[in-house]
């Protein structure tokens, strides 16, 4: 495969995750802005949203203030964002038209239909309305998700796919974790009380884990159980444990098929060492806050690791 082949398949795969991860955090930050909690608790939701997306030097540098109205328009259809819902989708989108014959006729669809969509929606205004699409983004990436599982071959173009996903997802995660342990809850709020309950309820409920959160713990939602879910628990497709075992499955796949290990495989599988090594209390007693900093740096090393072997 050609390595610009293999280029637009892994954003193809990296930006319609990406999409879907900012329609969860806008939902995420209209629930928590719903709040009754102290002044500024709003301009907190919607600053968090901001910084889960990883986009605050952008945000800022456009003069905005955190608002809904601003939030929403920026991190969903502002032209200026190349990482807006918008511009993920379009993007995805262009990297598949490129590619059109590695694709089945199934995915292609999915692909083209939610650029489609977009016209067909608009820049909505109206809450109810921007909720709606927010539903039908996370809808049109499942389809995505699911034509790549269901219809394509088990070849070096699927696994290219699955493996941008997995990296951009590791990388969402992580990022969720991190703002809603050091950002979300106000001063004078108690940690464990309803405002911090309800806020790690909501994580849960943007990556999809409530229901398995009580299925693995049965209990009531606790911080450190929170973590140990999104971090080590491989049970979880969207934690930080089971992405890395996916990017290795994948990185090892394409080892296979072009007949080397290289610098990707080498640095994917010594970090999924260390998460079998490590436990949750270790983590908490070197602070989450820096642990994930950390995964963060070596998710976008790896990101450049696989670049440097397989996209150039």
């Amino acid at each position: 495969m050609l390595s610009r082949t293999a280029e637009s398949l892994y954003w193809t795969g990296r930006y319609m995750e990406r999409a879907d991860f900012l329609a969860r955090i806008l939902e995420a930050a209209l629930r928590l802005a719903a709040l009754p909690a102290r002044d500024g608790a709003a301009a907190t939701a919607w600053a968090s949203a901001i910084a889960s997306a990883g986009v605050s030097r952008q945000f800022a540098a456009s003069g905005r203030t955190p608002s809904e109205k601003s939030v929403r328009e920026f991190l969903a259809f502002a032209p200026e964002n190349p990482s807006s819902i918008r511009a993920c989708i379009t993007a995805a989108r262009t990297n598949a038209r490129s590619v059109r014959t590695a694709l089945t006729i199934e995915l292609w669809e999915a692909i083209n239909g939610a650029w489609n969509g977009l016209g067909e929606f608009g820049e909505p205004t109206k809450r109810d309305d921007f909720v709606r699409f927010l539903e039908w983004v996370k809808s049109v990436s499942l389809a995505v998700e699911g034509a790549s599982s269901r219809t394509m071959l088990r070849n070096d173009a699927y696994w290219f796919l699955r493996l941008g996903m997995a990296i951009e997802r590791a990388d969402n995660t992580a990022r969720l974790l991190d703002v809603k342990y050091h950002l979300l809850l106000p001063a004078g709020e108690r940690v464990g009380g309803q405002l911090d309950y309800f806020q790690w309820t909501t994580l849960l409920r943007e990556v999809s884990a409530l229901t398995a959160y009580r299925w693995v713990y049965r209990e009531s939602v606790r911080p450190w159980l929170v973590a140990d879910l999104m971090v080590l628990n491989r049970q979880m497709p969207r934690s930080l444990a089971s992405c890395q075992a996916m990017i290795v499955s994948y990185l090892e796949k394409l080892a296979a098929d072009y007949g080397r290990r290289g610098p990707a495989q080498r640095l994917a599988s010594a970090r999924l060492t260390r998460f079998n090594e490590t436990n949750i209390e270790e983590i908490f007693q070197s602070g989450l806050h820096e642990y994930i900093l950390a995964f963060l740096g070596e998710n976008n090393a790896l990101a450049n690791a696989i670049h440097d072997q397989y996209l150039v």
